[in-house]
């Protein structure tokens, strides 16, 4: 029996040997297969982890763009809102223009007839008054007329020259002025005009001296006494003489 098991044994001993070799060859392909496995995971986790990353980048990137655009956002917000305030504050004044354009037509349409009584009452003014540079001062008054005529001189500049004759008008009664000039009778004499208290004559020869009554409209001759100031105030009018103090008649209620 020992023969048989002895016997036997061999066979079971080599397909035992054979199993030994078919699981030792089995284990090594499963743990080939696991290796495989691992590292194919390795790789998927590799790119997985890679995915991960590249996603994570674009996440920050449109977070930082999304922030980038909110701030400009937010700029263009109060940009349009200060351009909102500006742009109102150029429809009212341009509202006022317009209020004030009506009004300058308005005027431009008043202002020719207006100038031209100002013109005429400076006109009866200087009829009225004592009649020094009479024809000086009524053809300043004539140019001023015939320019108020003229189509294309604006109103602005038809006030302008009115308002000039008026100020030349007003100089007159600030300063002391001669001139010469001839009396009815044909006489030659230097004009002396003390502001609008009063006008005087005096010779060439300094013998006769007078002063002008606005009442009766003539000349009125003076005595001697006079001679000596009015002869002073033509040397100061001329810049011959330094101003001073002068004692000259004046009719009541001229001064």
């Amino acid at each position: 029996m020992f023969k048989f098991i002895k016997n036997i044994s061999l066979p079971v001993l080599f397909c035992f040997s054979l199993f030994v070799s078919a699981n030792e060859t089995n284990v090594e392909v499963n743990m080939e297969s696991i290796l495989e496995v691992g590292r194919e995971n390795q790789t998927l986790s590799a790119n997985s982890q890679d995915k991960i990353d590249q996603t994570e980048r674009q996440t920050d990137k449109i977070v930082n763009e999304y922030k980038a655009v909110n701030k400009q956002v937010e700029g263009l917000k109060l940009y349009n809102a200060q351009k909102r305030i500006q742009i109102q504050a150029q429809l009212d004044l341009m509202d006022k223009l317009d209020e004030q354009l009506v009004q300058v037509v308005v005027m431009q349409r008043q202002i020719p007839p207006l100038a031209q009584k100002m013109l005429e009452t400076l006109e009866t003014f200087i009829n009225l008054d004592t009649p020094f540079r009479s024809e000086e001062r009524k053809a300043r008054v004539d140019l001023v007329r015939s320019s108020l005529a003229k189509p294309k001189v604006t109103a602005s500049e038809q006030v302008r020259q009115v308002l000039e004759a008026y100020n030349i008008e007003a100089e007159y009664g600030r300063k002391i002025d001669t001139y010469e000039d001839k009396l009815a009778d044909g006489t030659v004499v230097n004009i002396l005009v003390i502001g609008r208290i009063g006008m005087f004559y005096q010779t060439k020869d300094e013998r006769t001296s007078g002063r002008w009554d606005n009442e009766t409209g003539t000349w009125e001759e003076l005595p001697g006494s006079y001679r000596k100031p009015i002869r002073d105030g033509i040397r100061m009018a001329k810049k011959l003489a330094p101003t001073d103090m002068l004692l000259m008649p004046v009719v009541k209620g001229e001064a």
